[in-house]
């Protein structure tokens, strides 16, 4: 199985994603199922790096989305190992989050 590596903006991502669900929805159990989910589906990226899509509409770097629930897991593909780049929820405006002009 090939790696991953979470860039600093991930991982911070992560930490906000459990605050909402432990500390504002107030399910720590939660929480922490949310956090095994968006991990799964990253480990599963780094098995199958092809999976996901292109979205020139967010994005104007060639990042691949995957999604896991409502959250769009956003990784560079051509880095070795694979960079998850951001993780957000799909409600956001990933355009104006990512910079897309």
């Amino acid at each position: 199985m090939s790696g991953f590596i979470l860039a600093p903006s991930a991982k911070g991502d992560l930490v906000e994603i459990w605050k909402y669900y432990a500390i504002e929805v107030g399910d720590v159990d939660l929480a922490d199922r949310m956090q095994a989910e968006i991990f799964k589906g990253i480990r599963n990226i780094a098995r199958n790096p092809g999976i996901g899509h292109f979205r020139r509409d967010l994005s104007d770097e060639p990042l691949k989305f995957w999604r896991v629930r409502g959250y769009l897991i956003i990784y560079r593909v051509k880095a070795k190992p694979i960079q998850i780049v951001r993780i957000l929820h799909g409600a956001r405006d990933v355009a104006a989050i990512l910079g897309k002009n």
